[in-house]
């Protein structure tokens, strides 16, 4: 069986390409700039050329691709967008509208590109086409299987997204914050989670003329189950992953999620992140604290207290925040328990390992083992 896993970060899109046959350590990886640094550099090319710009596609990952729309209004220059893709700008098309982006169809979009009028630029977070023609250039083919993980906000057209992503969270952990609970098929997809939803769905139009099976999961369970994998993992545990982008905690006991922090990497720093693992642990962090330093929140269902947590996983590409830092700098009671992960021997790799095990959970296949506590 062979598996390509995505994770989609804001600053890298890493790529895992698993075959059954060989062993784990010797699976195809790479490390590739994330889709939205991607389109946020064609917009700029578009940007300095002096040229209109017209987005098409469908919601994918914002920040540095909506940053980049911005500074091409500011320039002077006229953006134009379909629906599907301007909602990557905001959930409000009122609020795009707001700021000098003019909504067109799909017919119309065609007509600016086809005409000159305008450089087109297509918005997915998962293209099939570069990937295939990455590994094509290596004689390798693509799979018939796909998992793929995106940090989904929901639809948060009048609320803050910051708020609808930890309500969404919450049912899930609720829900019981199993594996199971945080995968899906794209027929399983609830229809809050617009971002992974239109990823399925290019990704089955894509591949229509084959037998695709794919499972979808956010960013942030993708990385916590993949840290699992690492045999220093024992529960009850604490997964932290740092991002490029995000930081997020996760209390993990006897494979279920029962509490979760999530912050933006920018606004952390070692001690507030040793003092957040603590009091995560002891069920004293709560959602309004997070939220209103500027991240996304907490949720605590329930927790064992830090004493009893036995292993602290640092995973992400920022974990040098804990990593690279002197003894005295490090709590001595987070020490005791610090584990750097490197799933298979690979730390970027923490998300591709837990979409792994997540295609696994919806697609068993019993000849395939991953390591898991």
């Amino acid at each position: 069986m062979r598996i390509i896993a995505t994770d989609v970060g804001t600053g890298t899109q890493d790529i895992l390409l698993f075959d059954s046959g060989k062993e784990v350590e010797n699976s195809l990886i790479m490390v590739m700039p994330a889709p939205t640094q991607v389109v946020a550099e064609r917009i700029h090319r578009v940007t300095k050329a002096g040229k209109a710009l017209v987005l098409t596609g469908t919601i994918m990952g914002g920040g540095p691709s909506a940053w980049a729309v911005r500074k091409h209004l500011k320039a002077g220059l006229p953006a134009y967008a379909t629906e599907a893709a301007a909602l990557t700008i905001h959930d409000n098309l009122e609020r795009v509208k707001a700021f000098g982006v003019q909504i067109v169809t799909e017919e119309e979009a065609k007509r600016l590109a086809d005409s000159g009028e305008a450089l087109k630029i297509v918005m997915q977070d998962f293209d099939l086409y570069a990937v295939s023609c990455a590994l094509s250039n290596f004689e390798v083919r693509m799979p018939e299987n796909y998992a793929v993980a995106v940090q989904d906000h929901g639809n948060a057209p009048d609320k803050s997204n910051r708020v609808y992503r930890f309500e969404l969270l919450r049912e899930l952990i609720e829900k019981g914050g199993k594996l199971e609970d945080f995968v899906y098929r794209p027929e399983e997809i609830p229809q809050a989670f617009t971002r992974m939803k239109a990823q399925a769905d290019s990704l089955l139009k894509a591949t229509a003329d084959i037998n695709t099976r794919a499972v979808f999961m956010d960013t942030g369970p993708a990385a916590v189950f993949g840290a699992l994998t690492d045999p220093a993992a024992v529960q009850p545990s604490i997964v932290v992953n740092i991002g490029n982008g995000h930081t997020l905690g996760a209390l993990v006991d006897e494979n279920r999620i029962t509490a979760v922090f999530e912050h933006h990497s920018s606004r952390m720093d070692p001690e507030k992140l040793q003092d957040y693992i603590i009091r995560l642990a002891d069920g004293k962090l709560g959602f309004d604290e997070v939220f209103e330093d500027g991240g996304h929140g907490a949720y605590i269902k329930e927790v064992p207290g830090f004493g009893r947590v036995r292993s602290i996983m640092v995973t992400g590409p920022k974990r040098g925040m804990l990593e690279k830092l002197s003894s005295p700098e490090i709590r001595q009671e987070i020490s005791k328990k610090l584990h750097f992960a490197a799933p298979f021997g690979s730390m970027m790799l923490s998300g591709c390992f837990g979409l792994l095990a997540g295609f696994l959970e919806k697609y068993p296949e019993t000849s395939i083992k991953l390591i898991n506590h």
